[in-house]
Order: C-alpha cells, then sequence, then structure tokens
C-alpha cells in the first residue's frame, strides 16, 4: 500500500515594517506542515524583506501599499510557479497569532469538512489589549451585517485563515486593500463553499497597527468592511 502524499500547504504573509516581527511568526510555523512559507514585503522603509529571507522565507516586494495587493502578489507567485498546493494559509506577519496553531485551520480542509476555516479570536483567548474597542465592535457588527444579508455563520474577520487552492482561485479575489477579508467571506458564503470558524488564540501584536493604530486607519477600513458588505449583494 502506497503511503499518503504529504499535502502541499503553503503560507502567506503580508508585512509592511514588519522587521522586529516577522522572523519570529516564520520561525513560529510549523516546519512539518508547510511545503513554503511566502512573505510579501508591501513597501516597507525598514529591513522587512532581509529579515524574512533570512529566516528561510521566499521573500517578495509589492511596493504598492495596500493589504489585499500584497496578498494577491502572494497568489500571483503561486499561481507562476506552476505547482498549485492543497491549501494556502493566511497569516498576519505582527506576531499578534499563534502560527502553532495552524494545524487546527487545515485539518478540516485536508478532512474534506471545509473549504475555507477562518481563525476566530471571537471564540478563541485574547490577551488584554490585544484588539481595541473599535476592532472587536467592527468585527461584531460586519459578522452581524454577513448573518442578516447573506445567512452566515462567521465570528471572526480574523486574518489568520487557511482555504482551499480550488476553492481561493474560484472566488476571484480582487480587493486590494481593508476589504480583502470580508471579500474572502462574503465570496464563500456566493459560492456555497463549506466554512468554519474554529477558536485562536490571540496577543499583543509587536509594533503599532497601521489599521486600528491609527484614526484615519481605523475609519477607513470601517468605510471599507461595510461598503464590500453591500457591494456584493
Amino acid at each position: 500500500m502506497q503511503p499518503a502524499s504529504k499535502p502541499d500547504i503553503r503560507v502567506i504573509i503580508p508585512a509592511f515594517n514588519e522587521q522586529n516581527a516577522v522572523g519570529l511568526v516564520i520561525e513560529e510555523i510549523p516546519k512539518d506542515l508547510v511545503s513554503e512559507i511566502i512573505v510579501i514585503d508591501n513597501g516597507s522603509s525598514d529591513n522587512t524583506f532581509e529579515t524574512a529571507a533570512k529566516a528561510g522565507a521566499t521573500a517578495l516586494r509589492e511596493p504598492v501599499k495596500g493589504y489585499g495587493r500584497a496578498c494577491l502578489k502572494g497568489m500571483e507567485y503561486i499561481h507562476e510557479s506552476g505547482t498549485f498546493p492543497d491549501v494556502v494559509v493566511f497569516i498576519d506577519g505582527d506576531h499578534s497569532d499563534f502560527p502553532k496553531e495552524m494545524p487546527k485551520l487545515v485539518t478540516p480542509i485536508l478532512n474534506g469538512k471545509a473549504d475555507l476555516v477562518i481563525g476566530s479570536r471571537a471564540l478563541g483567548k485574547k490577551e488584554r489589549g490585544s484588539m481595541t474597542p473599535q476592532q472587536v465592535f467592527g468585527n461584531w457588527l460586519a459578522t452581524r451585517l454577513m448573518k442578516i444579508f447573506y445567512g452566515t455563520s462567521y465570528t471572526d474577520l480574523g486574518p489568520f485563515r487557511a482555504i482551499r487552492y480550488e476553492s481561493l482561485s474560484k472566488i476571484n479575489m480582487e480587493d486590494t486593500n481593508y476589504g480583502w477579508t470580508i471579500e474572502m467571506q462574503i465570496k464563500a458564503a456566493k459560492h456555497k463553499l463549506k466554512f468554519l470558524d474554529v477558536p485562536v488564540n490571540y496577543r499583543r501584536r509587536i509594533g503599532v497597527s497601521k489599521v486600528s493604530g491609527t484614526v484615519k486607519g481605523t475609519i477607513l477600513a470601517g468605510f471599507k468592511i461595510i461598503y464590500t458588505i453591500f457591494k456584493y449583494l
């Protein structure tokens, strides 16, 4: 009997000025689980690119800023590689998530129980101060609106997520900035993908958030999330 082949799991990490954190994130990713770690330096002014490369990741540059744009760059790289993975995992480069929890996200996909798995901070344990009140409220409002308009049961817009590569290709991701996470969740519902929330823990990030850490970022992100919810109705 032939042994089952190891699944091909690749990790995409969008990173902007995360030289102090991205190396730790890469170090904590279970190397026996993943085939490749891809870090996209999204126009950083520090040594994020060099730090990622030194830590053993495939380091790419996307000079035009935008969270979604960086994720799309990573997807483009995978597509152009000519070898397609079974699962793609997205995780932030700020060390707020726990990479060692990655098996919790990919296992339901590998077992055929889900196409998209969201790491839910709402269901897990959050370190005090790891999320601002506006983040908590924004996530609650967004998931509530998705439930009303799309019939979903999401509990979070958490950036730590895993998706079957075939499904990721099917939903045709487009957003280049703040609407990336919710676009994926809405399109998953519209394409009738099987989705699941699993509890993940969350800690204070290293450095200051470029979104929730500024008034401008919070307002723009909130507007884009609401806009995206109604855009796909």
